[in-house]
């Protein structure tokens, strides 16, 4: 048992306040999980420059010079911006790979939480009042974002084994349930060259779509096809740079409720988790369908799609 939030806004009159609303639905959500928590913004940009999340259980020790370390290494200027055991990486465009590998050679303490040009995460082990707090979240302005607070079942409790999950750029996933198949999954993307860091089943979800659209895929596709291709049962919030998607699997066992305005859309694991919203009182509020894609986009018309079970 895991608990879910995510809000993707529609009115940018509310950015400046993303932050202390998905951190309000997030706590809600508490006795679902009281394993690790994390949140995923989607909120500045980094002006043609890329963005790396990374994560240090000794960050006085592996956050003292990286700056000027990782300049070396890339050939460009790197800005890093501490918070508690968090930093905001700021690199040359398309140098990610280059800086994780980098990264792993001078200080292979330091983790890295996620990448992107507006994806920030945050995530580490402890309820998530003490995990928002810690990296001021509710002060973190931003167009759309998601979080997962966990219940362990699947692998150790750890900040790697946090949610939310990126294996692409500005992509991420949360997950609630357990794939049964995941293993034989993580050992053929692995083969496609996939990175996957850690042995929890949720990444593999995550390395499952990333996989799909360096394949073509939309996201939209990606989705309808891990009905097909992940075993057990799950409901997965997904986020991207222009919005954020959910997907329940045929038999949909695992709680799930949405809502939506003219000001935003909202999903939790728990109506609970929505009743502190504005205006909540005139949303449509629904149960997402089993096996049907729902996805939201800044760039275009929202779009569902179901499948068959």
């Amino acid at each position: 048992m895991c608990g879910i939030v995510g809000l993707f806004l529609k009115d940018k009159s509310l950015e400046p306040q993303l932050g202390d609303l998905l951190t309000k639905m997030l706590v809600t959500m508490t006795d679902r999980g009281p394993d690790s928590a994390g949140i995923a913004i989607y909120g500045r940009e980094s002006n043609g420059k890329t963005k790396m999340t990374v994560q240090s259980d000794t960050p006085d020790e592996d956050f003292a010079g990286l700056d000027k370390a990782l300049a070396k290494a890339l050939g460009g200027d790197v800005a890093v911006e501490v918070s508690s055991t968090h930093a905001i990486l700021t690199l040359p465009a398309g140098k990610t790979a280059d800086a994780r590998a980098t990264l792993a050679e001078i200080s292979p303490s330091i983790r890295v939480m996620s990448r992107g040009d507006s994806l920030e995460i945050y995530k580490e082990v402890g309820l998530p009042e003490n995990v928002a707090e810690r990296f001021k979240i509710d002060q973190m302005s931003g167009s759309h974002g998601i979080g997962h607070t966990r219940m362990a079942t699947e692998s150790a409790v750890t900040t790697m084994g946090a949610h939310p999950f990126n294996t692409g750029d500005d992509q991420c996933l949360v997950h609630n349930g357990s794939l049964s198949n995941h293993n034989s999954l993580r050992r053929k993307l692995r083969r496609a060259g996939v990175h996957i860091e850690t042995e929890n089943d949720t990444e593999v979800g995550a390395a499952y779509l990333t996989w799909q659209m360096q394949n073509g895929a939309t996201l939209g596709e990606a989705l309808e096809s891990s009905l097909d291709d992940l075993d057990g049962f799950f409901t997965f919030v997904v986020g991207t740079k222009d919005g954020f998607g959910v997907v329940r699997d045929p038999i949909a066992c695992k709680p799930a409720v949405m809502a939506e305005t003219d000001q935003y859309v909202a999903f939790g694991s728990e109506y609970r988790a929505l009743v502190d919203l504005p205006r909540i009182e005139d949303a449509r509020v629904w149960e997402p369908e089993p096996a049907t894609v729902y996805f939201w986009s800044h760039d275009t018309a929202p779009t569902t799609s179901e499948k068959a079970a």
